[in-house]
């Protein structure tokens, strides 16, 4: 196929991409869900396998498998294009003109890059130290393979002249990250050089950057540092990255619970021996983005941080982060080894077991602050509260924060209420410190701008009931007129379904054959996109803006009827479709009824100060009987 985007589509079905996301299930011949998007307790969220599409009767977000990617991974429509194309096994051509972005060069720079470093470190005989290093590890060929860790070759060109090599500039090299400017001289030398190089990917599974672990012959005399990271690009962040998450994802889904280590090699060996839910933080504190993206797989965090003062700081930062975003989270703790990688070489089991019997995180601070206290005089008591009561504020949930706190004035022998005060008093400062000015004026939810009349929800059903059962076009066009729907992009959508049905009565008419009228959504939604703006109805006059817009609800159409009408015989739909032409027609002509009674009371004055009956008065009252007689046989209908 000449475009790539219906290539991948063709070849991935919209509800199993989903399904690696939120949990679907079956209703009718389509898959419901609540939605991903916003806060719902009824599930509204529709996804189509028949028609490729989906769509959220409660936040109104809907497309195709482009844009529920794009929608869930915060990714562009270039972005969500190299994903699915890996899915789908599709290769994409550099040619392509879409993928010739700055992004997506420096993308393809450090995908490049990850390869050539995992070549040296298999084959170069400068990478015996660095292999021999990782086999003392006790890393598998099979783990370094699918790791990709690699060595820097020990030069200050390298990787620059490989790169060079396959078209890429040096400017765009450096802004990958891969090489840093000479300071005295024009040109450029690389970043990494004598290092173990460990990839670090986004969610999708794309190398953004490197981690480098100084080669250990060099350890010792080393003065940049003994790990090294990529600094922020473009395609890089560390705020935004978690280590291993693109390969734990669909693990941590499955098991309901990320587990959160602090080094890479922590995270690897966890996954050679099968603990695959496992992910690291690389020895940072955890970010509000990083929590977010956890959080679309689970809310369930054990974390385990190395045994010293600079882990203990990255755990308490980090679960500051997770208890603002409701997470349920639990600590850890390990014996006999200063780390996850040690403890599961020595022992498996013990990893299992300590993860079996990690505390709830709050248990864990307790312990730990009760611990180096003497809750029996004041001051130990005045001083756990004053260190808890902050955590405690961090909570997101309430019932979860009241719980705590009982414990808490239990443990320091206080009045509940006077604790609780005290926590009202930090509460109060960080809203006050948080909440910027006309911060509730923006944090209006988007289903304000949902709401229907009434009158307009009876268009989309008549519509949608229309899509479904397009038996019945036929009555509906010849009874229904597109101003007597409410809603503009009812009307718009209904003229351009009007003017396809005449089309197809053309078609048939000249072909001469068996007249058959049958509306096929594909079809309908092929000549929405592709038509020319000379047939379509399209009150901009100016582009193809209402094509779009007519094929977008389109899709949310005939979804809602699948979700409301599915079971109905064809019987039930006709004789809905009448009732609601009928309920329309009517409104239409009362809201008429309703004008040309107010303009005959403006009549009836100039009629009265002329001393006789003006045509215009006699017109007006010839329309309002007309009406009234027209909207008599509706309802007797």
């Amino acid at each position: 196929m000449a475009n790539p985007s219906d290539e991948i589509k063709s070849k991935l079905d919209i509800v199993e991409v989903i399904r690696e996301y939120i949990p679907l299930k079956a209703a009718g011949f389509n898959f419901r869900a609540n939605c991903p998007f916003h806060r719902e307790k009824t599930p509204s969220f529709m996804a189509s396998p028949e028609k490729q599409i989906w769509h959220c009767f409660g936040c109104g977000k809907g497309g195709d498998v482009f844009s529920f990617v794009m929608e869930i991974e915060g990714l562009s429509f270039v972005e969500s294009l190299r994903l699915l194309a890996k899915k789908a096994g599709v290769v994409l051509k550099q040619a392509n003109p879409a993928l010739a972005s700055k992004r997506n060069v420096l993308l393809d720079i450090v995908e490049l890059s990850a390869k050539y470093y995992h070549k040296v470190l298999v084959d170069s005989p400068a990478a015996a130290a660095a292999r021999a290093y990782l086999k003392q590890r006790s890393l598998t060929e099979e783990t370094i393979e699918t790791w990709q860790i690699g060595y820097s070759p020990n030069t200050w060109d390298s990787l620059l002249n490989f790169l060079k090599s396959r078209g890429f500039q040096e400017n765009e090299i450096f802004l990958a990250g891969l090489s840093v400017k000479k300071e005295k001289m024009s040109g450029f030398y690389d970043r990494f050089r004598g290092r173990i190089m460990f990839p670090l990917n986004d969610l999708n599974g794309n190398a953004v950057g490197f981690t480098a672990r100084v080669s250990p012959e060099k350890e010792a005399t080393e003065k940049m540092g003994k790990y090294i990271n990529t600094p922020s690009t473009m395609v890089y962040d560390k705020s935004k990255i978690l280590f291993g998450l693109d390969k734990a994802k669909m693990a941590v889904k499955a098991e309901d619970a990320a587990v959160l280590v602090e080094g890479q090699m922590d995270a690897i060996m966890a996954h050679q021996h099968g603990f695959t839910n496992t992910i690291a933080s690389s020895g940072t504190a955890l970010t509000a983005e990083q929590v977010n993206l956890i959080k679309r797989y689970t809310n369930n965090i054990f974390l385990s941080f190395d045994a010293d003062a600079a882990g203990g700081l990255a755990a308490e930062r980090g679960i500051a982060q997770s208890m603002q975003a409701e997470m349920n989270i639990k600590v850890i703790e390990i014996t006999g080894a200063k780390d996850p990688d040690e403890c599961i070489k020595k022992n498996p089991n013990d990893w299992r077991q300590a993860v079996a019997a990690a505390k709830p995180m709050m248990q864990y601070y307790f312990d730990k602050t009760f611990a180096r206290l003497n809750l029996k005089d004041y001051d130990g008591q005045n001083q756990a509260v004053k260190i808890i009561l902050p955590v405690l504020a961090k909570f997101g949930s309430k019932t979860e924060q009241d719980f705590w706190l009982k414990k808490l004035s239990q443990a320091v022998d206080a009045n509940e209420n006077s604790v609780r005060e005290k926590l009202n008093e930090i509460l109060k400062r960080q809203k006050s410190a948080a909440v910027p000015a006309g911060a509730a004026e923006q944090a209006k939810p988007e289903l304000d701008g949902l709401k229907q009349s009434r009158e307009a929800r009876l268009s989309e059903f008549l519509l949608a009931l229309a899509l479904r059962y397009p038996a019945h076009l036929e009555y509906l066009i010849n009874h229904l007129q597109p101003d007597d729907l409410v809603g503009d992009d009812y009307k718009l959508l209904y003229k351009n379904l009007i003017i396809y049905y005449n089309k197809l009565i053309d078609f048939w008419t000249r072909e001469g054959g068996s007249f058959d009228l049958a509306v096929n959504y594909q079809d309908l939604k092929n000549w929405l996109n592709h038509a020319d703006s000379s047939e379509l109805a399209d009150e901009s006059g100016t582009n193809h803006q209402a094509n779009n817009k007519c094929a977008s609800l389109l899709d949310r159409l005939v979804l809602l009827a699948d979700k409301d009408f599915y079971n109905y015989t064809e019987e039930q739909a006709k004789a809905e479709i009448i009732s609601l032409t009928g309920a329309l027609r009517a409104n239409c002509l009362s809201n008429r009824r309703r004008q040309i009674s107010k303009l005959i009371a403006s009549a009836e004055k100039e009629a009265l100060a002329a001393e006789e009956k003006t045509e215009k008065l006699k017109n007006l009252l010839e329309e309002f009987k007309s009406l009234t007689e027209e909207i008599n046989l509706i309802e007797i209908k």
